[in-house]
């Protein structure tokens, strides 16, 4: 049984990594071009990433309700 962080699909993670972006961009969230978020205070890197997955569950959510409904 996989542990709570491991992926169940092999090459889920690009996917996963390229809709946080895309949700990222979504609620108006951008990142340094460098990379570098040293000067990012933690409360606001804590509410960008809280952000980020409630909208990610939403999307699944209605993922699962599209096909539920089917």
């Amino acid at each position: 049984m996989a542990s709570s962080n491991q992926l169940v699909v092999p090459g889920a993670s690009a996917a996963l990594d390229q809709m946080k972006y895309e949700v990222a961009r979504e609620l108006g969230i951008s990142f340094p071009a460098d990379g570098y978020y040293g000067d990012m205070m933690t409360r606001d890197a804590g509410s960008i990433g809280g952000n980020i997955t409630r909208r990610l569950v939403q999307i699944a959510e209605q993922s699962l309700a599209g096909r539920s409904a089917r």
